[in-house]
């Protein structure tokens, strides 16, 4: 159980964020959402989160930004007292065959998806040092497993974000704070119902034969928040993509 603890949540008013939201606060945790767009669907996630009867904020932040991350990060600590785990699920697509590709178009999708992480985890990872606990748990993808053709600009972030995750993890075990990454295959969200996969497609790709459910992903995500003696690994839940 996660009585007690904070967590922050990217990416937290919409999909994959807001199921592990949802989750860590069946668990007893505060939620930090932190989102990008709409402000009225990361009010319904705290609304969810707060059934719970734990506390929730939403706070808008581009985690592209730096500078702005630093001040949301210390605007959570200010107002939640603490922050002992970190979900970084913020992540967009900007789709399309490499030969064709618009270096806005990868630089965005790097910026977001990989820089990203890496602005949260750096701001946070102070605070975990201070306290000597912490638990990290990044969003990957399938894509950054195995590649994934259309999608050399997100495949590239998520395999950073795999990389990243095994360099935090060496470098902050000694200090007893793990970094873990889940790596989702098809997941049944916003950013893939315009996909419209036919179940003969999804049975081709997938040998379980469906999309996961987001809270699917959640569960990882909560199972390696909660565990102290698992770091650097990379779960993918993916219903078999990557065998």
């Amino acid at each position: 159980m996660l009585s007690g603890k904070t967590a922050i949540v990217t990416g937290g008013s919409r999909g994959i964020g807001a199921a592990c939201a949802r989750k860590l606060a069946s668990l007893g945790a505060d939620i930090a959402v932190i989102y990008a767009g709409i402000a009225e669907k990361a009010a319904e996630v705290c609304t969810a989160c707060e059934a719970f009867g734990n506390r929730a904020r939403a706070y808008q932040c581009d985690v592209a930004d730096f500078d702005a991350v630093k001040q949301t990060v210390a605007a959570v600590r200010a107002e939640l007292g603490s922050v002992d785990i970190l979900v970084n699920s913020a992540g967009i697509t900007r789709d399309g065959l490499v030969a064709a590709m618009r270096e806005a178009d990868f630089d965005a999708v790097i910026d977001t998806n990989l820089k990203g992480t890496f602005n949260m985890i750096r701001h946070c990872a102070r605070l975990f040092l201070r306290t000597g606990h912490g638990r990290i748990v990044n969003i990957s993808s399938v894509a950054g497993v195995i590649g994934n053709a259309g999608q050399a600009n997100y495949a590239a972030s998520k395999a950073g974000v795999i990389g990243l995750t095994k360099s935090v993890a060496r470098e902050l075990a000694p200090k007893g704070i793990t970094c873990n990454a889940v790596a989702p295959g098809f997941v049944a969200t916003d950013m893939t119902a315009a996909l419209a996969l036919s179940d003969e497609q999804l049975r081709a790709a997938v040998p379980l034969g469906r999309m996961a459910r987001p809270e699917e992903i959640a569960d990882a995500v909560a199972f390696l928040a909660q565990s102290d003696y698992i770091t650097g690994q990379v779960l993918c839940v993916d219903g078999g993509i990557a065998i």
